[in-house]
C-alpha cells in the first residue's frame, strides 16, 4: 500500500525538513538552532512548504534552503 501525502498527513514530514533546512541557516547566519528555526518557520519558504498543494514537500534540504535564501 502505497501512502498518500495530504493536507492532513503532511505534518509527518514538516519536522524533518524544517530542522534540516534550520541547521543551513544556523550556520550561515550563526544563529543558535533554535533561533535557526523560529527563523524558518516565519518565512515564506515555509509557509508554502506546509501547504500541501505547493507541493513544496517534494523538495529537499538544499533546495529549500536556496528557495528560503531568494525570498
Amino acid at each position: 500500500m502505497r501512502a498518500e501525502i495530504t493536507q492532513q498527513n503532511l505534518y509527518l514530514i514538516l519536522a524533518g525538513k524544517a530542522a534540516a533546512v534550520a541547521a543551513f541557516i544556523a550556520e550561515d547566519e550563526h544563529l543558535s538552532p533554535l533561533e535557526a528555526l523560529t527563523k524558518f518557520y516565519a518565512s515564506e519558504t515555509y509557509r508554502c512548504l506546509e501547504r500541501e498543494e505547493t507541493k513544496y514537500w517534494h523538495l529537499g534540504p538544499v533546495a529549500l534552503y536556496q528557495d528560503y535564501c531568494m525570498a
